[in-house]
């Protein structure tokens, strides 16, 4: 990374400012943007968007880069940043590194995509994991242990978050569409069941699917008296109006990562970052 002196990190949750932080200790130099109503931005100077355009080399964008297209996602600072008007223009055409850039109107060939990499979404599964049994301890009444759990989708979180739940002494079924899935779920000493016929007699409901597979017929059938929490990100698989006219309660949980284990999370955006940095030979 010989022609990457400064890094700069614009807007985002603590995830970015630990990733600033990580890449700093690395002996890099890091200038923050978007983070005014931070109570502790670990060091890290900041700058207005456009002094951070012109001392920077490279750029991080948050995870989501933005929610609405046109500005970025800045939930530290009370002052929007728009994505082509104050940034691109400034960037020069630096490498930027956004998360889901998908969401950007604006769109050009210096933009890489961090959340995409199956190293990034394999090492993320961990901390989502962590902080989607926090949240079941926090909102179920019981113990996670002797517990009667149903995780559905064995992609990527539902495989690490089975085995944690497992770990922890529940009971737990999960549920795939795939045969083969079906097969490794019971070779781990699990119960398996087919997304498309769920049963019911669950305490905990996780569902990891992204697709709205626990409808308002669904839930009726299957999670009557369940906690059910939906880390689907939007629209994400649970039908949450139905849940609360048939009075199940039923919790989103977004963005774990950077809520439960900040510091992990950024140093897993940094460790993405510089594999694409590596790979593209910036």
């Amino acid at each position: 990374m010989t022609t990457i002196k400064n890094f700069g990190i614009i807007g985002g949750d603590k995830r970015q400012l630990y990733c600033g932080k990580s890449i700093a200790d690395d002996g890099y130099g890091v200038y923050v943007c978007g983070f005014e109503k931070c109570d502790e931005t670990l060091g890290l100077e900041q700058s207005d968007i456009q002094t951070v355009c012109e001392m920077c080399d490279a750029f991080i964008m948050p995870l989501p880069a933005t929610r609405d297209g046109v500005t970025l996602n800045t939930p530290f600072s009370e002052n929007k940043i728009f994505a082509e008007k104050d940034f691109f223009v400034y960037s020069s055409k630096k490498p930027v590194f956004a998360g889901m850039k998908n969401k950007l109107l604006y769109q050009s060939d210096c933009i890489y995509d961090y959340a995409a990499r199956e190293e990034f979404a394999v090492a993320n599964a961990v901390p989502t994991s962590e902080g989607a049994i926090e949240c079941a301890m926090r909102e179920y009444e019981g113990t996670i242990n002797g517990s009667h759990c149903l995780v559905t989708g064995y992609g990527r979180i539902g495989r690490v978050l089975s085995q944690m739940l497992r770990g922890l002494g529940a009971d737990v079924t999960v549920s795939a569409r795939q045969q083969k899935d079906l097969a490794y779920i019971r070779s781990f000493g699990m119960k398996a069941v087919r997304t498309s016929e769920l049963p019911n007699g669950f305490d905990i409901i996780f569902n990891t699917v992204p697709d709205r597979i626990l409808d308002a017929q669904t839930l009726a059938k299957t999670a009557g008296g369940s906690l059910v929490i939906d880390l689907a990100s939007p629209p994400g698989g649970v039908d949450l109006v139905s849940a609360e006219r048939l009075g199940i309660k039923a919790v989103q949980a977004l963005s774990l990562p950077g809520r439960v284990a900040p510091k992990t999370a950024g140093i897993i955006i940094k460790n993405a970052v510089y594999n694409i940095i590596k790979e593209e030979n910036l």
